[in-house]
């Protein structure tokens, strides 16, 4: 009788944990954002093109030798604009 019981137990908390997840489930997908889960993603490392605002990846930006710094460009177009100013 007693290992009936808890068998029964076990049963409702599996069935009960399988009904919040559907609901959760459910609940997501209806709002369409998904929750945040386990730990955060690393940001990549970006930098700021200094002429019109964008940011870029320094492997993929177009870079300018200014002094002893470096400065990152989205185009060309924007590192031209960028020489015309400082120059």
């Amino acid at each position: 009788m007693m290992a009936r019981f808890v068998l029964l137990l076990l049963l409702c908390i599996f069935l009960a944990r399988i009904f919040w997840r559907s609901v959760d489930a459910f609940i997501e997908g209806a709002t369409g954002r998904p929750r945040a889960r386990g730990t955060p993603q690393r940001g990549v490392s970006m930098v700021r093109d200094p002429v019109c605002g964008t940011f870029v990846l320094p492997e993929r930006a177009v870079t300018l030798v200014n002094g002893r710094s470096r400065v990152f460009f989205c185009s060309e177009a924007c590192r031209d604009k960028y020489r015309a100013r400082t120059a």
